[in-house]
Protein backbone atom coordinates (compact mmCIF):
# COMPACT_ATOMS: atom_id res chain seq x y z
CA UNK A 1 0.00 0.00 0.00
CA UNK A 2 1.63 3.78 -1.01
CA UNK A 3 1.77 6.33 1.24
CA UNK A 4 2.33 10.02 1.28
CA UNK A 5 3.44 12.85 3.20
CA UNK A 6 2.97 16.52 2.29
CA UNK A 7 6.57 18.05 1.54
CA UNK A 8 6.00 21.05 3.50
CA UNK A 9 9.43 22.20 4.11
CA UNK A 10 10.26 22.47 0.94
CA UNK A 11 6.79 24.06 0.00
CA UNK A 12 7.62 26.94 2.75
CA UNK A 13 11.39 26.95 1.22
CA UNK A 14 9.52 28.00 -2.36
CA UNK A 15 7.69 30.40 -1.23
CA UNK A 16 9.50 32.13 1.55
CA UNK A 17 12.95 31.62 1.32
CA UNK A 18 12.87 31.44 -3.12
CA UNK A 19 10.34 33.82 -3.67
CA UNK A 20 10.07 36.19 -0.49
CA UNK A 21 6.45 36.31 -0.17
CA UNK A 22 6.63 37.52 3.24
CA UNK A 23 8.61 40.86 1.40
CA UNK A 24 7.71 44.51 0.59
CA UNK A 25 7.36 43.99 -2.63
CA UNK A 26 4.33 42.38 -2.58
CA UNK A 27 2.58 45.02 -0.37
CA UNK A 28 -0.13 43.41 1.53
CA UNK A 29 -1.03 40.75 -0.88
CA UNK A 30 0.24 37.80 1.61
CA UNK A 31 -0.50 39.75 4.76
CA UNK A 32 -2.54 37.21 6.06
CA UNK A 33 0.02 34.20 5.25
CA UNK A 34 2.87 34.45 7.00
CA UNK A 35 5.38 31.31 7.53
CA UNK A 36 4.13 30.30 11.33
CA UNK A 37 0.29 30.55 9.29
CA UNK A 38 0.99 27.94 6.69
CA UNK A 39 3.60 26.38 8.37
CA UNK A 40 0.16 25.31 10.14
CA UNK A 41 -2.15 25.35 7.71
CA UNK A 42 -0.11 23.11 5.59
CA UNK A 43 0.41 20.56 8.33
CA UNK A 44 -2.82 20.24 9.55
CA UNK A 45 -4.16 19.76 5.80
CA UNK A 46 -1.29 17.56 5.42
CA UNK A 47 -2.37 15.24 7.98
CA UNK A 48 -5.91 14.88 6.47
CA UNK A 49 -4.26 13.93 3.41
CA UNK A 50 -1.98 11.41 4.82
CA UNK A 51 -4.81 9.90 7.20
CA UNK A 52 -7.94 9.77 5.62
CA UNK A 53 -7.70 10.94 1.82
CA UNK A 54 -4.50 9.03 0.68
CA UNK A 55 -5.78 5.58 2.15
CA UNK A 56 -8.59 5.57 -0.23
CA UNK A 57 -6.53 5.84 -3.22
CA UNK A 58 -5.95 2.09 -3.86
CA UNK A 59 -9.51 0.91 -3.16
CA UNK A 60 -11.12 3.96 -4.80
CA UNK A 61 -8.95 2.80 -8.04
CA UNK A 62 -10.44 -0.83 -7.38
CA UNK A 63 -13.77 0.01 -7.02
CA UNK A 64 -14.66 2.66 -9.14
CA UNK A 65 -17.40 4.71 -9.87
CA UNK A 66 -20.77 2.90 -10.65
CA UNK A 67 -23.81 4.47 -12.46
CA UNK A 68 -27.35 2.94 -11.83
CA UNK A 69 -30.82 3.93 -12.15
CA UNK A 70 -29.69 7.06 -13.49
CA UNK A 71 -27.35 7.87 -10.78
CA UNK A 72 -23.41 7.88 -10.15
CA UNK A 73 -22.31 6.30 -6.97
CA UNK A 74 -18.39 7.37 -5.73
CA UNK A 75 -16.04 4.09 -4.15
CA UNK A 76 -16.64 3.72 -0.58
CA UNK A 77 -14.85 6.09 1.48
CA UNK A 78 -15.41 9.32 -0.91
CA UNK A 79 -18.27 10.65 0.53
CA UNK A 80 -17.05 10.83 4.39
CA UNK A 81 -13.77 12.25 2.93
CA UNK A 82 -15.48 14.60 1.31
CA UNK A 83 -17.47 15.37 4.40
CA UNK A 84 -14.38 15.82 6.18
CA UNK A 85 -12.67 18.55 3.18
CA UNK A 86 -15.93 20.49 3.50
CA UNK A 87 -16.27 20.56 7.70
CA UNK A 88 -12.33 22.34 7.80
CA UNK A 89 -13.26 24.90 5.65
CA UNK A 90 -10.62 23.83 2.72
CA UNK A 91 -13.18 24.71 -0.36
CA UNK A 92 -13.56 27.90 0.54
CA UNK A 93 -9.90 28.82 1.42
CA UNK A 94 -9.46 30.95 -1.82
CA UNK A 95 -12.54 31.92 -2.44
CA UNK A 96 -14.55 35.72 -2.18
CA UNK A 97 -15.52 35.86 1.25
CA UNK A 98 -18.67 37.68 -0.18
CA UNK A 99 -19.93 34.07 -1.11
CA UNK A 100 -18.86 32.53 2.20
CA UNK A 101 -14.70 32.39 1.07
CA UNK A 102 -11.47 32.95 3.44
CA UNK A 103 -10.15 35.42 0.74
CA UNK A 104 -6.54 33.85 0.83
CA UNK A 105 -4.19 33.91 -2.01
CA UNK A 106 -4.44 31.67 -4.83
CA UNK A 107 -0.84 30.56 -3.86
CA UNK A 108 -1.80 28.76 -0.85
CA UNK A 109 -4.37 26.71 -2.95
CA UNK A 110 -2.27 26.03 -5.16
CA UNK A 111 0.15 24.70 -2.38
CA UNK A 112 -2.40 22.22 -1.07
CA UNK A 113 -3.77 21.54 -4.41
CA UNK A 114 -0.12 19.20 -4.61
CA UNK A 115 -0.84 17.87 -1.30
CA UNK A 116 -4.20 16.67 -2.48
CA UNK A 117 -3.50 15.69 -5.86
CA UNK A 118 -0.54 13.08 -4.45
CA UNK A 119 -2.66 11.87 -1.95
CA UNK A 120 -5.66 10.87 -4.48
CA UNK A 121 -5.58 12.37 -7.60
CA UNK A 122 -8.85 10.61 -8.74
CA UNK A 123 -10.76 12.54 -5.46
CA UNK A 124 -9.00 15.74 -5.75
CA UNK A 125 -10.76 16.39 -9.14
CA UNK A 126 -14.59 16.95 -7.73
CA UNK A 127 -13.50 19.66 -6.17
CA UNK A 128 -10.94 21.10 -8.56
CA UNK A 129 -13.75 20.96 -10.95
CA UNK A 130 -15.65 23.24 -8.88
CA UNK A 131 -13.07 25.80 -7.88
CA UNK A 132 -12.45 26.04 -12.00
CA UNK A 133 -16.13 26.70 -11.96
CA UNK A 134 -16.12 28.98 -9.24
CA UNK A 135 -13.38 30.91 -10.98
CA UNK A 136 -15.32 31.80 -14.65
CA UNK A 137 -19.31 32.61 -12.76
CA UNK A 138 -17.09 34.98 -10.09
CA UNK A 139 -15.59 36.84 -12.91
CA UNK A 140 -18.34 36.23 -16.03
CA UNK A 141 -21.68 36.08 -14.51
CA UNK A 142 -24.32 38.54 -13.69
CA UNK A 143 -24.82 39.47 -9.81
CA UNK A 144 -27.89 37.76 -9.81
CA UNK A 145 -26.03 33.98 -11.12
CA UNK A 146 -23.30 34.65 -8.27
CA UNK A 147 -25.55 35.30 -5.52
CA UNK A 148 -27.57 32.31 -6.16
CA UNK A 149 -24.95 29.63 -6.87
CA UNK A 150 -21.55 30.62 -5.57
CA UNK A 151 -22.00 30.43 -2.14
CA UNK A 152 -23.10 26.47 -2.54
CA UNK A 153 -20.24 25.89 -4.97
CA UNK A 154 -17.81 27.56 -2.54
CA UNK A 155 -19.21 25.28 0.53
CA UNK A 156 -19.34 22.57 -2.28
CA UNK A 157 -22.45 21.21 -1.18
CA UNK A 158 -22.83 22.11 -5.32
CA UNK A 159 -19.89 20.88 -7.24
CA UNK A 160 -18.91 22.28 -10.89
CA UNK A 161 -17.97 20.78 -14.31
CA UNK A 162 -16.93 22.12 -17.16
CA UNK A 163 -18.26 20.34 -20.90
CA UNK A 164 -16.96 21.49 -23.87
CA UNK A 165 -15.77 17.91 -25.58
CA UNK A 166 -18.59 17.02 -27.98
CA UNK A 167 -18.27 13.28 -29.45
CA UNK A 168 -16.68 14.48 -33.11
CA UNK A 169 -14.57 17.90 -31.85
CA UNK A 170 -12.02 17.84 -28.94
CA UNK A 171 -9.55 20.78 -30.03
CA UNK A 172 -11.94 22.23 -32.47
CA UNK A 173 -14.44 23.93 -30.37
CA UNK A 174 -15.89 25.55 -33.34
CA UNK A 175 -17.78 22.40 -34.27
CA UNK A 176 -19.55 22.16 -31.12
CA UNK A 177 -23.46 20.77 -31.73
CA UNK A 178 -25.23 21.62 -28.40
CA UNK A 179 -27.45 24.01 -29.31
CA UNK A 180 -28.90 26.99 -26.72
CA UNK A 181 -32.35 28.30 -27.97
CA UNK A 182 -33.60 31.21 -25.66
CA UNK A 183 -37.12 31.61 -23.52
CA UNK A 184 -39.26 34.65 -23.05
CA UNK A 185 -37.70 35.22 -20.13
CA UNK A 186 -34.47 35.07 -20.81
CA UNK A 187 -33.07 31.72 -20.10
CA UNK A 188 -32.33 29.44 -22.64
CA UNK A 189 -32.96 25.48 -23.52
CA UNK A 190 -29.50 23.71 -23.65
CA UNK A 191 -30.22 20.35 -25.86
CA UNK A 192 -26.56 18.43 -27.22
CA UNK A 193 -24.16 15.51 -26.00
CA UNK A 194 -21.08 16.35 -24.50
CA UNK A 195 -18.31 13.17 -23.38
CA UNK A 196 -15.10 13.14 -21.22
CA UNK A 197 -16.80 15.27 -18.27
CA UNK A 198 -14.48 14.70 -15.47
CA UNK A 199 -16.94 14.60 -11.91
CA UNK A 200 -20.10 15.02 -14.48
CA UNK A 201 -22.21 12.98 -11.66
CA UNK A 202 -21.67 11.73 -8.59
CA UNK A 203 -23.54 11.17 -4.54
CA UNK A 204 -21.26 13.55 -2.60
CA UNK A 205 -23.34 16.73 -3.49
CA UNK A 206 -26.90 18.34 -3.84
CA UNK A 207 -26.32 19.16 -7.02
CA UNK A 208 -24.43 20.01 -9.89
CA UNK A 209 -23.64 23.02 -11.71
CA UNK A 210 -22.13 22.42 -15.02
CA UNK A 211 -20.72 24.89 -17.24
CA UNK A 212 -21.74 24.11 -21.27
CA UNK A 213 -19.89 25.70 -23.99
CA UNK A 214 -23.32 25.91 -26.67
CA UNK A 215 -23.96 27.55 -30.08
CA UNK A 216 -26.55 30.30 -30.05
CA UNK A 217 -29.07 31.07 -32.52
CA UNK A 218 -28.56 33.99 -35.41
CA UNK A 219 -24.71 33.92 -34.48
CA UNK A 220 -21.74 33.58 -36.71
CA UNK A 221 -20.24 29.76 -37.33
CA UNK A 222 -17.18 28.63 -35.73
CA UNK A 223 -16.01 30.02 -32.24
CA UNK A 224 -17.74 33.46 -32.55
CA UNK A 225 -21.04 31.25 -32.08
CA UNK A 226 -20.45 29.96 -29.08
CA UNK A 227 -21.86 31.17 -25.75
CA UNK A 228 -21.02 29.79 -22.26
CA UNK A 229 -24.31 28.62 -20.21
CA UNK A 230 -24.57 27.54 -16.26
CA UNK A 231 -26.80 24.71 -16.25
CA UNK A 232 -27.73 22.82 -13.02
CA UNK A 233 -28.72 19.04 -12.90
CA UNK A 234 -31.69 20.28 -10.46
CA UNK A 235 -33.35 23.55 -10.93
CA UNK A 236 -32.69 26.24 -8.08
CA UNK A 237 -35.46 28.33 -7.44
CA UNK A 238 -35.15 32.16 -6.75
CA UNK A 239 -34.77 31.54 -2.52
CA UNK A 240 -32.13 29.07 -3.68
CA UNK A 241 -33.95 25.97 -2.63
CA UNK A 242 -33.73 23.09 -5.05
CA UNK A 243 -36.97 21.92 -6.88
CA UNK A 244 -36.97 19.65 -10.00
CA UNK A 245 -34.77 17.78 -12.50
CA UNK A 246 -33.37 20.43 -15.45
CA UNK A 247 -33.48 16.75 -17.61
CA UNK A 248 -29.23 16.85 -17.30
CA UNK A 249 -28.53 12.73 -17.15
CA UNK A 250 -25.96 10.32 -17.92
CA UNK A 251 -25.53 8.36 -20.54
CA UNK A 252 -22.66 6.26 -19.08
CA UNK A 253 -19.14 6.39 -17.19
CA UNK A 254 -16.04 6.28 -19.34
CA UNK A 255 -14.01 3.10 -19.29
CA UNK A 256 -10.54 4.75 -18.41
CA UNK A 257 -7.00 3.77 -18.39
CA UNK A 258 -6.57 5.48 -15.08
CA UNK A 259 -8.76 7.89 -12.30
CA UNK A 260 -11.14 5.21 -11.91
CA UNK A 261 -12.38 6.82 -8.76
CA UNK A 262 -13.43 9.85 -10.95
CA UNK A 263 -16.71 9.91 -12.41
CA UNK A 264 -15.30 10.76 -15.69
CA UNK A 265 -19.38 11.30 -17.70
CA UNK A 266 -21.20 11.59 -21.28
CA UNK A 267 -23.19 13.95 -20.39
CA UNK A 268 -26.86 14.48 -22.32
CA UNK A 269 -28.73 17.85 -21.93
CA UNK A 270 -32.61 17.34 -23.38
CA UNK A 271 -33.91 20.83 -23.41
CA UNK A 272 -31.98 21.76 -19.76
CA UNK A 273 -32.40 25.24 -18.62
CA UNK A 274 -29.51 27.58 -18.77
CA UNK A 275 -28.35 30.95 -17.47
CA UNK A 276 -26.33 32.46 -20.01
CA UNK A 277 -22.77 33.91 -18.38
CA UNK A 278 -21.29 37.18 -19.75
CA UNK A 279 -22.28 37.84 -23.37
CA UNK A 280 -23.54 35.60 -25.90
CA UNK A 281 -20.56 34.95 -28.61
CA UNK A 282 -17.87 34.97 -26.23
CA UNK A 283 -18.25 31.56 -24.25
CA UNK A 284 -15.10 30.62 -25.28
CA UNK A 285 -13.56 33.48 -23.91
CA UNK A 286 -15.13 33.11 -20.55
CA UNK A 287 -14.85 29.11 -20.52
CA UNK A 288 -11.11 30.38 -20.63
CA UNK A 289 -11.16 31.50 -17.26
CA UNK A 290 -11.65 27.99 -16.48
CA UNK A 291 -9.33 26.45 -18.93
CA UNK A 292 -6.75 28.63 -17.42
CA UNK A 293 -7.17 27.36 -14.02
CA UNK A 294 -7.39 23.79 -15.25
CA UNK A 295 -4.38 24.22 -17.05
CA UNK A 296 -2.27 25.35 -13.99
CA UNK A 297 -4.06 22.59 -12.26
CA UNK A 298 -3.19 20.18 -14.54
CA UNK A 299 0.28 21.18 -14.16
CA UNK A 300 0.44 20.37 -10.16
CA UNK A 301 -1.54 16.88 -11.06
CA UNK A 302 2.29 16.00 -12.91
CA UNK A 303 4.25 17.48 -9.77
CA UNK A 304 2.14 15.26 -7.75
CA UNK A 305 2.10 11.90 -8.97
CA UNK A 306 5.95 12.37 -9.54
CA UNK A 307 6.34 13.78 -5.78
CA UNK A 308 4.14 10.47 -3.95
CA UNK A 309 5.86 8.13 -6.92
CA UNK A 310 9.00 9.85 -5.98
CA UNK A 311 8.59 9.15 -2.09
CA UNK A 312 7.71 5.31 -2.32
CA UNK A 313 10.10 5.04 -4.73
CA UNK A 314 12.46 6.32 -2.31
CA UNK A 315 11.37 4.39 0.74
CA UNK A 316 11.58 1.22 -1.27
CA UNK A 317 14.91 2.22 -2.58
CA UNK A 318 15.67 2.15 1.20
CA UNK A 319 14.83 -0.90 2.46
CA UNK A 320 15.20 -3.50 -0.81
CA UNK A 321 17.89 -5.92 -1.05
CA UNK A 322 19.63 -6.71 -3.87
CA UNK A 323 23.46 -7.02 -4.87
CA UNK A 324 26.23 -5.25 -4.09
CA UNK A 325 27.40 -1.59 -4.89
CA UNK A 326 30.07 -1.26 -7.48
CA UNK A 327 32.51 0.04 -5.22
CA UNK A 328 32.59 -2.38 -2.45
CA UNK A 329 29.51 -3.47 0.05
CA UNK A 330 28.29 -0.43 2.14
CA UNK A 331 25.86 -2.15 4.39
CA UNK A 332 28.13 -3.78 6.23
CA UNK A 333 27.06 -7.37 7.67
CA UNK A 334 24.68 -7.57 5.29
CA UNK A 335 24.14 -10.53 2.56
CA UNK A 336 23.63 -7.63 -0.25
CA UNK A 337 23.29 -3.46 -0.06
CA UNK A 338 20.19 -1.80 -0.37
CA UNK A 339 19.51 -0.47 -3.95
CA UNK A 340 19.80 3.09 -3.12
CA UNK A 341 23.65 2.21 -2.92
CA UNK A 342 23.36 1.72 -6.58
CA UNK A 343 24.37 4.82 -8.38
CA UNK A 344 22.21 4.32 -11.43
CA UNK A 345 19.29 3.41 -8.53
CA UNK A 346 20.70 6.71 -6.73
CA UNK A 347 20.95 9.29 -9.64
CA UNK A 348 17.22 8.18 -11.00
CA UNK A 349 15.84 8.92 -7.45
CA UNK A 350 17.62 12.58 -7.63
CA UNK A 351 16.95 13.65 -11.07
CA UNK A 352 12.82 12.61 -9.72
CA UNK A 353 13.42 15.17 -6.63
CA UNK A 354 14.86 17.54 -9.42
CA UNK A 355 12.03 17.35 -11.11
CA UNK A 356 9.64 17.91 -8.01
CA UNK A 357 11.66 20.30 -6.46
CA UNK A 358 11.88 22.60 -9.55
CA UNK A 359 8.14 22.28 -10.81
CA UNK A 360 6.92 23.12 -7.20
CA UNK A 361 9.38 26.72 -7.58
CA UNK A 362 7.70 27.29 -11.00
CA UNK A 363 4.36 26.47 -9.97
CA UNK A 364 4.85 28.73 -6.83
CA UNK A 365 5.87 31.56 -9.31
CA UNK A 366 3.31 31.24 -11.45
CA UNK A 367 1.10 31.24 -8.24
CA UNK A 368 2.49 34.54 -6.85
CA UNK A 369 2.38 36.00 -10.06
CA UNK A 370 -1.17 35.35 -10.53
CA UNK A 371 -1.92 36.75 -7.28
CA UNK A 372 -0.30 40.00 -8.05
CA UNK A 373 -2.64 40.32 -10.89
CA UNK A 374 -5.99 39.29 -9.11
CA UNK A 375 -4.38 41.79 -5.61
CA UNK A 376 -1.81 43.82 -6.40
CA UNK A 377 -1.79 47.51 -6.07
CA UNK A 378 -3.11 49.12 -9.48
CA UNK A 379 0.01 49.43 -10.98
CA UNK A 380 -1.17 48.68 -15.02
CA UNK A 381 2.76 48.11 -15.93
CA UNK A 382 3.42 45.35 -13.52
CA UNK A 383 0.15 43.42 -14.30
CA UNK A 384 0.68 43.15 -17.77
CA UNK A 385 4.74 42.10 -17.17
CA UNK A 386 2.95 39.46 -14.92
CA UNK A 387 0.09 38.54 -16.97
CA UNK A 388 2.95 38.47 -19.97
CA UNK A 389 4.76 35.32 -18.02
CA UNK A 390 2.09 33.21 -17.26
CA UNK A 391 1.11 33.42 -20.63
CA UNK A 392 4.44 32.29 -21.69
CA UNK A 393 4.83 29.96 -18.97
CA UNK A 394 1.61 28.31 -18.90
CA UNK A 395 2.34 25.65 -21.74
CA UNK A 396 5.52 24.66 -20.13
CA UNK A 397 3.49 24.34 -16.83
CA UNK A 398 0.98 22.30 -18.57
CA UNK A 399 3.29 20.51 -20.84
CA UNK A 400 6.43 19.86 -19.62
CA UNK A 401 5.18 19.27 -16.23
CA UNK A 402 2.50 16.65 -17.03
CA UNK A 403 5.44 14.89 -18.97
CA UNK A 404 8.40 14.14 -17.19
CA UNK A 405 5.66 13.89 -14.22
CA UNK A 406 4.80 10.82 -16.23
CA UNK A 407 7.89 9.78 -17.26
CA UNK A 408 8.73 9.77 -13.44
CA UNK A 409 6.00 7.56 -12.33
CA UNK A 410 7.30 5.48 -14.88
CA UNK A 411 10.90 5.59 -13.62
CA UNK A 412 9.53 5.21 -10.11
CA UNK A 413 7.56 2.09 -11.36
CA UNK A 414 10.79 0.60 -12.63
CA UNK A 415 12.75 0.57 -9.32
CA UNK A 416 10.15 -1.41 -7.68
CA UNK A 417 11.13 -4.12 -10.65
CA UNK A 418 8.28 -6.77 -10.90
CA UNK A 419 6.98 -5.16 -7.77
CA UNK A 420 5.90 -1.75 -9.44
CA UNK A 421 3.93 -3.95 -12.03
CA UNK A 422 1.41 -5.97 -9.92
CA UNK A 423 -1.45 -3.98 -7.90
CA UNK A 424 0.13 -5.07 -4.49
CA UNK A 425 2.41 -1.19 -4.47
CA UNK A 426 0.64 0.71 -5.99
CA UNK A 427 3.06 2.23 -8.17
CA UNK A 428 1.25 0.90 -11.79
CA UNK A 429 -1.60 3.32 -10.51
CA UNK A 430 0.57 6.24 -10.12
CA UNK A 431 1.53 5.27 -13.90
CA UNK A 432 -2.01 4.87 -15.28
CA UNK A 433 -3.50 7.57 -13.10
CA UNK A 434 -0.69 10.30 -14.15
CA UNK A 435 -1.17 9.51 -17.95
CA UNK A 436 -4.45 11.39 -18.40
CA UNK A 437 -2.61 14.93 -17.60
CA UNK A 438 -1.05 14.58 -20.83
CA UNK A 439 -4.31 14.37 -23.17
CA UNK A 440 -7.18 16.54 -21.05
CA UNK A 441 -7.20 20.18 -21.24
CA UNK A 442 -5.46 20.55 -24.54
CA UNK A 443 -3.07 17.60 -24.82
CA UNK A 444 0.08 18.41 -24.78
CA UNK A 445 1.12 18.64 -28.36
CA UNK A 446 -1.71 21.60 -28.05
CA UNK A 447 0.31 22.95 -25.98
CA UNK A 448 3.74 22.69 -27.87
CA UNK A 449 1.76 23.94 -30.94
CA UNK A 450 0.55 26.95 -28.76
CA UNK A 451 3.82 27.94 -27.53
CA UNK A 452 5.51 28.00 -31.00
CA UNK A 453 2.58 29.53 -32.55
CA UNK A 454 0.82 31.82 -30.00
CA UNK A 455 3.62 32.53 -27.24
CA UNK A 456 6.62 32.92 -29.05
CA UNK A 457 5.50 35.52 -31.53
CA UNK A 458 3.11 37.51 -28.54
CA UNK A 459 4.06 41.42 -28.79
CA UNK A 460 6.87 40.77 -31.67
CA UNK A 461 8.74 38.53 -29.23
CA UNK A 462 9.04 40.89 -26.41
CA UNK A 463 7.62 38.23 -23.94
CA UNK A 464 10.03 35.57 -24.77
CA UNK A 465 13.25 37.97 -24.74
CA UNK A 466 11.99 39.45 -21.44
CA UNK A 467 12.36 35.87 -20.37
CA UNK A 468 15.83 35.67 -21.45
CA UNK A 469 16.68 38.66 -20.85
CA UNK A 470 16.02 37.76 -17.00
CA UNK A 471 17.76 34.60 -17.21
CA UNK A 472 21.44 36.07 -19.21
CA UNK A 473 20.98 39.11 -16.45
CA UNK A 474 20.84 36.25 -13.54
CA UNK A 475 24.25 34.69 -14.93
CA UNK A 476 25.84 38.19 -15.34
CA UNK A 477 24.72 38.71 -11.68
CA UNK A 478 26.20 35.53 -10.29
CA UNK A 479 29.20 34.69 -12.91
CA UNK A 480 31.75 35.35 -10.02
CA UNK A 481 30.60 33.18 -7.73
CA UNK A 482 32.94 30.60 -7.25
CA UNK A 483 31.10 28.16 -5.50
CA UNK A 484 28.15 27.94 -8.02
CA UNK A 485 30.12 28.91 -11.32
CA UNK A 486 29.54 24.96 -12.80
CA UNK A 487 26.03 25.75 -12.51
CA UNK A 488 26.26 29.40 -13.46
CA UNK A 489 28.41 28.06 -16.74
CA UNK A 490 25.67 24.94 -17.48
CA UNK A 491 23.22 27.89 -17.72
CA UNK A 492 24.60 29.79 -20.13
CA UNK A 493 25.20 27.22 -22.58
CA UNK A 494 21.72 26.02 -22.12
CA UNK A 495 20.60 29.36 -22.72
CA UNK A 496 22.43 29.69 -25.43
CA UNK A 497 20.83 26.57 -27.23
CA UNK A 498 17.22 28.08 -26.51
CA UNK A 499 18.51 31.42 -28.05
CA UNK A 500 19.79 29.44 -31.18
CA UNK A 501 16.70 27.42 -31.57
CA UNK A 502 14.53 30.60 -31.16
CA UNK A 503 16.65 32.04 -33.94
CA UNK A 504 16.49 29.21 -35.88
CA UNK A 505 12.18 29.58 -35.58
CA UNK A 506 12.03 32.86 -35.98
CA UNK A 507 13.88 32.35 -39.81
CA UNK A 508 12.81 28.84 -40.51
CA UNK A 509 9.58 28.82 -39.11
CA UNK A 510 8.30 31.39 -41.62
CA UNK A 511 9.71 29.89 -44.65
CA UNK A 512 8.42 26.76 -44.02
CA UNK A 513 5.82 26.32 -41.33
CA UNK A 514 6.28 22.71 -40.68
CA UNK A 515 9.81 23.97 -39.53
CA UNK A 516 8.51 25.32 -36.64
CA UNK A 517 5.49 22.39 -35.89
CA UNK A 518 7.99 19.17 -36.20
CA UNK A 519 10.00 21.09 -33.34
CA UNK A 520 7.05 21.94 -31.36
CA UNK A 521 7.45 19.27 -28.86
CA UNK A 522 11.36 19.62 -28.55
CA UNK A 523 10.79 23.33 -28.12
CA UNK A 524 8.50 22.87 -25.21
CA UNK A 525 10.99 20.52 -23.60
CA UNK A 526 14.21 22.79 -24.46
CA UNK A 527 12.42 25.63 -22.76
CA UNK A 528 11.37 23.92 -19.96
CA UNK A 529 14.99 21.92 -19.24
CA UNK A 530 16.47 25.79 -19.16
CA UNK A 531 13.43 27.03 -17.25
CA UNK A 532 14.37 24.49 -14.66
CA UNK A 533 18.10 24.85 -14.51
CA UNK A 534 17.15 29.02 -14.05
CA UNK A 535 15.30 27.85 -10.98
CA UNK A 536 18.15 25.44 -9.64
CA UNK A 537 20.14 28.27 -9.79
CA UNK A 538 18.26 30.61 -7.81
CA UNK A 539 17.32 28.15 -5.51
CA UNK A 540 21.59 27.37 -5.02
CA UNK A 541 21.87 30.73 -4.74
CA UNK A 542 19.52 31.14 -1.86
CA UNK A 543 20.97 27.84 0.23
CA UNK A 544 24.32 29.33 -0.17
CA UNK A 545 23.15 32.17 1.68
CA UNK A 546 21.21 30.48 3.47
CA UNK A 547 24.62 28.05 4.77
CA UNK A 548 25.98 31.70 6.18
CA UNK A 549 24.56 31.25 9.43
CA UNK A 550 23.24 27.70 9.13
CA UNK A 551 26.64 26.28 7.34
CA UNK A 552 25.36 22.45 9.01
CA UNK A 553 21.50 22.57 7.77
CA UNK A 554 21.47 19.63 5.56
CA UNK A 555 18.55 20.62 3.67
CA UNK A 556 20.43 23.88 1.94
CA UNK A 557 23.44 21.73 1.44
CA UNK A 558 20.84 19.28 -0.49
CA UNK A 559 19.70 21.61 -2.41
CA UNK A 560 23.19 23.09 -3.69
CA UNK A 561 23.90 19.18 -4.26
CA UNK A 562 20.88 18.87 -6.67
CA UNK A 563 21.58 22.20 -8.27
CA UNK A 564 25.13 20.73 -9.57
CA UNK A 565 23.40 17.69 -10.25
CA UNK A 566 20.63 18.81 -12.61
CA UNK A 567 23.47 21.35 -14.34
CA UNK A 568 26.02 18.35 -15.21
CA UNK A 569 23.45 16.31 -15.85
CA UNK A 570 19.96 17.72 -17.42
CA UNK A 571 21.13 20.95 -18.78
CA UNK A 572 23.41 19.58 -21.38
CA UNK A 573 20.53 18.25 -22.87
CA UNK A 574 18.95 21.68 -24.08
CA UNK A 575 22.22 21.30 -26.82
CA UNK A 576 20.37 18.26 -28.12
CA UNK A 577 16.66 19.36 -28.36
CA UNK A 578 18.86 22.18 -30.44
CA UNK A 579 20.20 19.94 -33.09
CA UNK A 580 16.91 18.77 -33.17
CA UNK A 581 15.20 21.42 -33.38
CA UNK A 582 17.49 23.04 -36.06
CA UNK A 583 17.30 19.67 -38.13
CA UNK A 584 13.99 21.08 -39.65
CA UNK A 585 10.99 19.38 -41.52
CA UNK A 586 12.61 18.18 -44.38
CA UNK A 587 13.48 14.52 -43.42
CA UNK A 588 9.84 14.56 -42.35
CA UNK A 589 8.24 15.40 -45.26
CA UNK A 590 10.59 13.69 -47.27
CA UNK A 591 8.73 10.51 -46.28
CA UNK A 592 4.62 9.97 -48.25
CA UNK A 593 2.30 9.59 -46.08
CA UNK A 594 0.84 6.56 -48.49
CA UNK A 595 4.26 5.08 -46.94
CA UNK A 596 4.07 6.00 -43.69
Amino acid sequence: MPTYNAPLADSLFVLFDLLKIDSDKYGDIFADVDRDTVSAIGEEFGKLMTDVVAPLNVSGDQQGCTLANGTVSTPDGFIEAFEALKAGGWTGLVADPAYGGQGLPLTMGNMLSEYLNSANMAFSMYYGLTIGAYAAIHTCASDELKAKFLPKMVACEWTGTMNLTEPHCGTDLGLIRTKAVENSDGSFDITGTKIFISAGDHDMAKNIIHLVLARTEGLPEGVKGLSLFLVPKINVDDEGNLTDSNHVSVGSIEEKMGIHGNSTCVMNFDGSKGFLIGEKGRGLKNMFIMMNEARLGVGIQGLALSEVAFQNAREYALDRRQGKAATGQKDAGETADRIIHHANIKAQLMSMRCFNEASRALVGEISVLTDVIHYGKDDDKIKETAKDRINLLTPIVKGFLTDKGFDNAVVAQQIFGGHGYIAEHGMEQFVRDSRIAMLYEGTNDIQALDLISRKLPAKHGQTVMAYLQDIGGFIVANQDNEQLKDIIEALQKAAEALQGALGYLMEHGQKNPDNAVAAAHDFMHLMGTVTFGHIWAKMALVAQEKLVDDADNDFYKSKIILAKYYANKHLPEAKGFQVKIMSGADVINAMPIEMI
